[in-house]
């Protein structure tokens, strides 16, 4: 709570029956908070909190510097580890960035453990044409060239990287331990199924057949032509090539209303032996309203493979504006 409060700032206690005071693009009706549920194969739960952190003056890139800010505090506080973050800063800034962001951050508890932070910066601050090279240049730095080149050259569509499929984040773990990630999202826009089932085989040890079938059974559609399709590679120090993936369905997109979308999630947990009470717990606290009264709620829903901690994630939007006009 107490991060959660700092995050937010003095935006913390705006009143909700007033619109936001910056169009977030972390949830639909611009909270600038998310949540989400990872269930792991060997451990209990975690709460994740993905935020955007908002300037005195909100701007995106304002907001990147509140971000910046949060983290030189808690960077004191829990010891965090920044140079990977500072080794790629500068190629993620732009004095007139492009887009809704340049910085985001999340939040992970799990239990029994000290918060864990990410961050999440936009490849597309100088245009989506530009991203490739930019992620590039930033791996480079990293030493992890190599495992970029693996994985563009199976997981990008002939001729659509940076039209249909476009790198939209770079996400970086900030600690030193040796599971410490990099993650890489493409966001696949009219894609199917067997799309993101083929980027996934970049990755060894991953079943393309089961990611086409998850996306299969929670989306229910041949053609995703809504909100897109997003798969994410996760490469770890050393690797040569991705060693995780995992495929992020926006089931809000595919639905009629919530419940509808909890009778889909469902069946996949109870498929990975996850437990669905706590699903149920943290929609009760998250809302009162009845789920067949709208969709949006239960935003997402994704499938880890490989390491570190495979599993399934069922992302949900606070709805704290819902309702409320969005005059910003």
């Amino acid at each position: 709570m107490e991060l959660l409060s700092e995050l937010l700032g003095d935006y913390g206690s705006r009143p909700l029956s007033e619109p936001p005071a910056w169009p977030s693009d972390v949830s639909d009706d611009h909270t600038p908070v998310e949540f989400s549920i990872a269930y792991n194969e060997s451990e209990p739960p975690a709460l994740r909190i993905l935020a955007e952190a908002l300037g005195s003056t909100p701007g995106v890139r304002a907001n990147a510097l509140a971000t910046y800010e949060f983290l030189r505090r808690q960077s004191q506080r829990f010891g965090l580890s920044t140079s990977r973050l500072d080794a790629v800063r500068d190629l993620f800034d732009a004095e007139n960035p492009q887009g809704d962001f340049v910085l985001w951050i999340s939040l992970v508890f799990r239990s029994g453990r000290a918060p864990e932070f990410k961050v999440y910066f936009n490849p597309e601050l100088s245009g989506a044409e530009q991203a490739p090279d930019v992620v590039r240049r930033a791996l480079d730095r990293l030493g992890l060239g190599p495992a970029y080149e693996k994985m563009l050259s199976q997981a990008i569509r002939p001729a659509e990287l940076g039209r249909r499929d476009r790198l939209t984040f770079f996400a970086l773990d900030l600690h030193d331990g040796p599971q410490a990630r990099v993650k890489l999202y493409i966001s696949h826009h009219d894609a199917r199924a067997e799309d993101v089932a083929r980027a996934s085989s970049v990755v060894d040890g991953v079943d393309p057949e089961l990611v086409a079938g998850f996306c299969e059974q929670a989306g229910r559609t041949p053609l995703f032509t809504g909100r897109p399709l997003v798969g994410s590679f996760t490469i770890t120090q050393g690797a040569d090539r991705p060693n995780g993936y995992s495929v992020y369905v926006p089931i809000r997109s595919y639905v009629t209303d919530d419940q509808e979308a909890l009778e889909r999630v469902l069946p996949l947990l109870d498929r990975y032996r996850f437990d669905p009470a706590v699903l149920d717990k943290a929609i009760a606290a998250v809302t009162s309203r009845t789920l067949d009264s709208d969709a949006g709620l239960i935003a997402h829903v994704s499938l880890r493979l490989g390491p570190p901690r495979p599993g399934m994630t069922v992302y949900l939007s606070s709805e704290a504006y819902r309702g409320v006009s969005l005059n910003v």
